[in-house]
C-alpha cells in the first residue's frame, strides 16, 4: 500500500469511494435527509477536487494494486470578516473528505491518510485542523477521537 498525491488516472476510483461513503451515510441517516443524487458520482469528486485546488489544499490517495482504496482531501479554511470579528482565528486546515474502502478498513490506513494531511497542514503553518463529521456516524466519531479530535460545536436540526 502506498500513499501518493492525487493523480487524474485515479478519478474513477475516487468517485467510487465517494459513492461508497454516501451509500453508507444513507444507511445511518436517521433524519432521512441525505440522498444519492443521480449526478452524485459524476460530479461530487470533481467539485471536491476543484475546492482543493482553489483553497491551497491537497488530495492524497492510498493505492493498492494500482487502485485507489482510500482518499483524503483537505483545504485551507477561508478567513473572512465574520471570523476576524468573532474569533482569534489562526490559519486552519479543513479535512473535507476521508474515505477508506470497507474492503481495507481496520489496517491503519485512515490513520496514515490523516497523518499525511496533518503533516501537509503543519508544513504550511496551519495551527489546527477541523473536520465536519455526520452526527450519526459513530464509527467516524470514534476514529477521530482516537486521532485526538474533539467536538467543538454542534449543529441542531428539527424536521418540519
Amino acid at each position: 500500500m502506498q500513499i501518493i498525491e492525487y493523480e487524474d488516472k485515479y478519478l474513477e476510483d475516487v468517485k467510487d469511494l465517494l459513492v461508497e461513503l454516501e451509500e453508507y451515510i444513507l444507511t445511518i441517516d436517521k433524519d432521512h435527509l441525505d440522498q444519492l443524487h443521480p449526478e452524485y458520482r459524476d460530479k461530487m469528486a470533481v467539485i471536491d477536487l476543484e475546492e482543493v485546488n482553489k483553497h491551497d489544499g491537497k488530495c492524497y490517495i492510498a493505492v493498492e494494486n494500482d487502485k485507489a482504496v482510500g482518499v483524503i482531501m483537505g483545504i485551507v479554511g477561508e478567513y473572512d470578516e465574520y471570523d476576524y470579528l468573532d474569533y482569534k482565528c489562526p490559519k486552519r486546515g479543513v479535512i473535507t473528505e476521508l474515505i477508506v474502502s470497507k474492503n481495507v478498513r481496520s489496517n491503519g490506513l485512515g490513520q496514515q491518510l490523516m497523518k499525511k494531511m496533518e503533516d501537509y497542514f503543519r508544513s504550511i503553518n496551519c495551527e489546527y485542523v477541523v473536520i465536519d463529521v455526520f452526527a450519526y456516524n459513530d464509527l467516524a466519531i470514534n476514529f477521530y477521537e482516537k486521532q485526538g479530535y474533539h467536538t467543538r460545536g454542534l449543529l441542531d436540526i428539527k424536521k418540519l
